[in-house]
């Protein structure tokens, strides 16, 4: 039986984190994935292990999938209300 050799690529992925009612959710920004947990440690955790479940059947993406131009800016719109 031929084995087949894996290799380890680490890429960078940002993610996103809040608070909702009991839980923090973590969503990744590159790709479709989230999770959440009763701390925020715990909701990347959970995110970091769904996306190593996500690529492990997948074809590694070539280059590197973080953004590298990513800013996170805040707005204060006006806003009007009756």
């Amino acid at each position: 039986m031929k084995q087949v050799q894996k290799s380890v690529k680490k890429f960078g992925i940002h993610a996103l984190v809040w608070r909702e009612n009991n839980w923090y959710v973590a969503k990744a920004i590159e790709v479709e994935i989230a999770s959440q947990g009763k701390t925020t440690k715990e909701a990347l955790s959970n995110l970091e292990e769904a996306l190593e479940l996500y690529f492990e059947d997948e074809k590694v993406p070539k280059g590197n999938l973080a953004l590298p131009n990513l800013r996170l800016e805040t707005l204060f719109p006006t806003i009007q209300y009756a």
